[in-house]
């Protein structure tokens, strides 16, 4: 799987004598993080401040796919995939001043599995019914044992950041090139040098800036105009408008780095419990409604009117860039009014002067709710609307800023479809266990159940748990082949398209190493530097 890692490199080298140290990097991110703590991270902001302050065991080089040693310098693992032992790094602080060992390991270990936690980085770490097991057996060795063994688990380590179980600054104490020193609230965050960041280039310790500052902007036009203002440093996540600006006005530096993992989808609220009117829960609740919506929508139109070529229709939950767990022999759902229409008839819906009804009259009406600030997400969510308007399906678009959504799909879920970005942080499918698990907190359409609400659910978590539990890499495509297919069939999640990695920074920076995995553009942010900038 590694090896077949489609990545790009475009190394930016600077013309001077060297790097230059100091200065500050400037890039938005779309949301305040809901919490800064690590084992907490549930969104690409708050999982962009894990990686610039967080300490890990091991790290996913973004560029080779490859796992690298990072706080542990090295490891054995057993050979039936049930216990790592990590040799870890000594004369290690955390940003404190506090030491670095293996009780901290085991205190994050601790932390992370707590069930009353829920911690998405955690759920990738379960498998079977016991608990894992922690065993410290000098200040630089660790064991972990696992009830089963887990398939790539050493990759799970990347999104780990290490907690410290002494330091009076607690989770506030890090190991990463950066530390918070500043938030303000719905405006930034200000990062500043760690200075006892383990990392040199040989001579001094990195990180070669001196603070990082991520400015909270929802909207992408503003952004925009930051960029050419010379206010930020870094541009990416851009739709295919904004790139063409970018292009022609030839200041920056710029890259299509080719499809991207990242998508957008629309999923439907099957929670049972969700402030709904019955009659549409039972309109969600059947496949054939949302595999007729999924058949309704022209997903070429959005490739082609929004993202002017540089995005393609999605399919499922990796797309073609993932070469070894992409299913091949999956299609996307295609635009086909007529198998539409003939879906709806079979729940006797029916169409009355231009209205789609239920089989008890209901007028089929319902809501889309989208972040505010996101043009393409926006005139996609129009799209869509216009769309279903063939089937007599009235859509209403609803944008709120991002805080609002993410309490409505993940706290009082009040709402009836959402249409937003699918954020991939690995290429293995154990990244996304969190996502798959009907217990998941991150399971969309109905999160932290109890138990499976469906049999399809029922059989995905059967099959995540086999794939993850089996160390044959063809076994496990076999398996989790089969999970795309099901979600494919049942249509919980509809797979609208996948995008291009369009990504833009200032001339100024250097050292960049363009990547598809997130975070894209700062993966290597110990090693940037700006030059002629303070």
């Amino acid at each position: 799987m590694r090896s077949a890692a489609l990545f790009f490199l475009v190394a930016l080298n600077a013309a001077g004598s060297g790097p230059q140290w100091g200065g500050e990097l400037r890039f938005c991110i779309r949301s305040q993080p809901r919490s800064l703590h690590p084992a907490l991270a549930d969104s690409e902001s708050a999982e962009t401040f894990r990686y610039l302050t967080g300490g890990v065991l091991i790290r996913v080089n973004r560029v080779t796919q490859e796992i690298e040693p990072e706080l542990a310098a090295s490891w054995n693992v057993s050979k039936d995939g049930r216990s790592i032992v990590f040799h870890l790094r000594t004369g290690v602080c955390f940003s404190d001043g506090t030491p670095f060992s293996a009780d901290d390991v085991a205190y994050t270990m601790q932390v992370l599995m707590d069930p009353n936690l829920h911690s998405p980085a955690g759920d990738s770490f379960r498998s079977g019914s016991a608990p894992i097991q922690t065993i410290v057996r000098d200040k630089s060795t660790v064991e972990i044992r696992f009830p089963e063994p887990i398939a790539g688990a050493l990759r799970l380590f990347d999104q780990v950041a290490i907690l410290s179980r002494n330091s009076p600054l607690h989770e506030a104490a890090v190991l990463g090139p950066f530390r918070l020193a500043e938030l303000k609230a719905g405006s930034y965050l200000q990062l500043t040098r760690n200075p006892n960041y383990w990392k040199t280039d040989g001579v001094r310790r990195l990180p070669y800036l001196d603070a990082v500052r991520l400015k909270i902007q929802q909207n992408r036009e503003l952004e925009l105009l930051r960029f050419e203002r010379g206010e930020l440093d870094l541009l990416s996540g851009m739709d295919a408008e904004q790139f063409a600006r970018i292009v022609s006005r030839g200041k920056a530096w710029f890259r299509d780095a080719g499809p991207a993992l990242e998508g957008e989808i629309l999923w439907f609220n099957l929670n049972p419990s969700a402030p709904l009117p019955d009659y549409e829960k039972r309109w969600f609740a059947s496949r054939n409604f949302r595999r007729a919506i999924s058949h309704a929508i022209r997903r070429e139109d959005l490739c082609r009117v929004i993202y002017e070529g540089h995005a393609q229709a999605g399919v499922g939950p990796f797309s073609a860039a993932n070469r070894f767990w992409f299913n091949q022999k999956l299609k996307p759902h295609a635009f086909d009014l007529r198998r539409a229409q003939e879906l709806l008839a079979a729940d006797g819906f029916r169409k009355e002067g231009g209205t789609l009804r239920d089989s008890a009259g209901h007028i089929v009406e319902f809501s889309v709710i989208t972040n505010s600030g996101n043009r393409a997400r926006e005139r996609a969510a129009a799209m869509i609307q216009q769309d279903l308007a063939a089937l007599g399906i009235r859509l209403n678009v609803v944008t709120l800023d991002f805080p609002a959504l993410v309490q409505r799909i993940t706290g009082t879920f009040r709402y009836e479809t959402c249409l937003l970005g699918l954020v991939n942080v690995d290429l293995d499918p154990n990244g996304q266990m969190n996502v798959w698990l009907s217990s998941g907190a991150h399971h969309p359409w109905n999160p932290n159940q109890t138990s499976p609400a469906t049999t399809w659910e029922a059989e995905i978590d059967r099959l995540m748990r086999a794939q993850a539990a089996n160390m044959d890499p063809g076994r496990r495509k076999t398996l989790f082949d089969r999970v795309q297919e099901i979600v494919w069939e049942e249509a919980p999640v509809l797979y609208l398209l996948n995008m291009n990695a369009l990504v833009a920074a200032s001339p100024a920076l250097h050292n960049l190493a363009p990547a598809v995995l997130r975070p894209q553009l700062v993966w290597n942010v110990d090693r940037l530097y700006l030059e002629g900038r303070p």
